[in-house]
């Protein structure tokens, strides 16, 4: 494992660093571990575990606006990887962004109108509607929160980390399930 997890001083996730940065932090007595791997790093007068979950001593002010770049990435990042009409996790290439309201019937790119998409449901989509295409979006598009983009931009698929991330809406729980 080489990302560990950052947590506020009230438990809410702040970003997801190096193993390296993890133990500067440890040393300098700015965090504690709350989860560590069986392994150890040792040097000649300490040995720690290997952290995989840390967090700050200090609260750590937020700003909760932060100007995310609207970019495939981003989007892909939010929706996790998943298409919002089938709930499918193909792979990057192919996923596809589409417009929830088509650009040749006005609909703009902005975070409320932009989703990932299998090729397949886009294709079907089309130049429609959802409701026009008979198809269903899994979750409301919408500009996403600073601590959600970060956590899940790196996220492994760490289960120490499970219970300090913030759980999916039930729609995409369902959808990952089938």
């Amino acid at each position: 494992m080489s990302s560990v997890l950052v947590l506020n001083a009230t438990y809410e996730p702040l970003n997801v660093v190096s193993v390296r940065r993890a133990i500067i932090l440890l040393l300098k007595d700015k965090a504690e571990i709350l989860e560590a791997a069986n392994q150890y790093i040792r040097s000649e007068n300490l040995s720690l575990p290997v952290p995989l979950v840390i967090r700050l001593v200090y609260y750590v002010r937020v700003p909760r606006r932060l100007n995310i770049p609207l970019t495939r990435r981003t989007v892909m990042i939010r929706d996790n990887y998943t298409c919002q009409y089938c709930g499918a996790r193909p792979s990057k290439a192919n996923l596809t962004i589409d417009h929830v309201i088509p650009k040749v019937r006005g609909g703009k790119t902005t975070w409320d109108n932009v989703v990932c998409a299998c090729k397949a449901c886009n294709l079907r989509k089309g130049s429609r509607t959802p409701e026009e295409a008979g198809m269903r979006l899994l979750s409301k598009p919408g500009r996403p929160e600073y601590l959600a983009l970060v956590v899940f931009s790196r996220a492994s698929n760490c289960e120490a980390w499970r219970k300090y991330l913030p759980r999916m809406p039930k729609e995409r729980q369902r959808a990952r399930a089938g």
